[in-house]
């Protein structure tokens, strides 16, 4: 997550296959100038990384997002910048790993790495050749809601870059040989989680929130499911998934409105309208339990789940407020001071409002001397229990809203990427184009009574309790 967030989505990890341009493990050209070509795109994705890490805040002047909307009814978000010869485009399509078939968990996960793997009539190899000769990259990767994918490009090399995207959306091979690769490196991540205290807690975390809800699973999979994908399977999700009616598009970057809507079309326009994905119901996370991951480990990791807000829901920025005096706020929230600064017992302690589709929670978070874990977990305890009972000060407040209004550019709008990073999920939450104008109207509207009632609504319940390490007696109880 970006720093210091106060609420965000669950988002997965990429594991390794999905960056395309960086792959350690891509195949090699077999013809001799492949060499010569290898070194050039070396050359201009090093010339790519540099502009992005050089591109300045757009937010440094008047951010103008237009709405932009292809013949065939494609509508992307776009802000031009053409302060660096850069395009960066982001988009995901509703239904992520929740779609995968029982027995077949880890199928949304497998499928995103091979998108850059062949597609079209190009097969792994030529289409790594063709990517890197466009001096671009290309990821997918997979939430609990949604398959995203995103392309980095150089102005000049659009065209190219863009046709890649195209194949990889349309008609990817899904061939066998590359399955099989990305299959053991999923395979191999898998094995090693289960000698991996945090990655076999997670998953008995999952559990014990969601039952046998599809968030309870692990977008991995298992070795057993793992094992039965077949290229029909990763075909059939691909065509349930990957339609125009179920994506959202933002663009930032050297490319103009009439240009950008060939461009989406050309990649998008051929899909079918409709998705068929299958539902997935709401979930409320299972509270009051005490869950243990027994290591003996010399530091203890403890989670402590409450229950959440919806994002439209209308307290929800008074949450947002009440979850940065929590824990939100890097160096000046209660739980910081109290458990870090006063006493010292632990580097990092946080809170965060999690917001998925199909549920909503409030985790904080913290690790500790094993010795002092019963220690650290009432200390927590105490500080929601009191910020639940009293609420914030005024001048917590205060001075909360100051930084949540301040520090929204710097932490989601400092690069092409995490703009358009930020614009989709703006899509996704149905917030309209003219969010970011509103925004600080929301926050300064709230008032502290509305803070205390927020306090009250989610910190009052008997949280579940995770604890990865040495048993402790009776830690579950404040």
């Amino acid at each position: 997550m970006r720093g210091a967030p106060t609420w965000s989505r669950t988002h997965s990890v990429q594991h390794p296959s999905n960056v395309s341009a960086l792959r350690a493990d891509s195949p090699s050209p077999t013809r001799g100038e492949g060499k010569v070509r290898r070194a050039a795109a070396a050359l201009a994705t090093l010339l790519l990384s540099i502009l992005f890490l050089i591109l300045p805040a757009l937010t440094a002047r008047a951010m103008d997002i237009q709405s932009v909307t292809s013949p065939k009814g494609i509508t992307a978000w776009l802000v031009e910048d053409y302060s660096v010869p850069v395009v960066a485009i982001r988009f995901v399509f509703g239904g992520g790993s929740t779609q995968d078939p029982a027995g077949k968990e880890g199928l949304a996960n497998l499928m995103t790495g091979l998108f850059d793997e062949g597609a079209g009539p190009l097969d792994s190899e030529a289409f790594q050749i063709r990517l890197d000769d466009a001096g671009a990259e290309m990821s997918f990767d997979e939430s609990r809601d949604g398959i995203y994918g995103s392309m980095r490009m150089l102005a000049e090399q659009r065209d190219e870059a863009f046709d890649l995207l195209r194949l990889a959306v349309n008609e990817p091979r899904f061939d066998q040989l590359p399955i099989e690769r990305i299959r053991a490196q999923i395979l191999s991540g898998i094995i090693a989680g289960e000698n991996d205290p945090d990655t076999v807690a997670q998953n008995k975390w999952a559990r014990a929130l969601y039952g046998d809800h599809p968030y309870s699973r692990s977008d991995q999979g298992t070795k057993q499911s793992i094992a039965t994908i077949t290229p029909d399977d990763l075909k059939a999700l691909h065509k349930a998934v990957f339609a125009r009616g179920g994506i959202h598009v933002a663009v930032v970057g050297a490319i103009d409105p009439e240009t950008l809507k060939k461009k989406l079309d050309m990649v998008f326009g051929d899909l079918p309208q409709n998705q068929a994905l299958k539902p997935v119901a709401d979930i409320d996370p299972k509270l009051a339990q005490h869950v243990e991951v027994d290591y003996d480990l010399p530091q203890t990791s403890l989670q402590l789940a409450y229950p959440g807000v919806k994002r439209k829901a209308p307290d929800f920025f008074a949450a947002v407020l009440m979850n940065e005096i929590l824990g939100g706020g890097t160096f000046t929230s209660r739980l910081f001071q109290e458990v870090r600064e006063k006493r010292g017992l632990a580097y990092s302690v946080n809170s965060s409002l999690v917001n998925q589709d199909h549920a909503d929670a409030l985790i904080v978070s913290t690790g500790t001397r094993s010795d002092r874990a019963a220690e650290t977990l009432g200390i927590v305890r105490d500080v929601v229990r009191q910020l639940a009972e009293e609420g914030p000060t005024a001048a917590e407040l205060a001075a909360t809203k100051k930084y949540l209004v301040g520090a929204y550019a710097i932490n989601n709008l400092d690069s092409s990427s995490s703009i358009a990073a930020t614009l989709v999920e703006l899509q996704l939450d149905d917030l309209g184009i003219d969010y970011m104008q509103r925004r600080a109207g929301y926050i300064n509207a709230v008032t502290l009574d509305q803070v205390k009632a927020a306090a009250k609504k989610l910190l009052s319940t008997e949280p579940t309790i995770m604890v990865i390490g040495p048993k402790l007696a009776g830690a579950g109880k404040g």
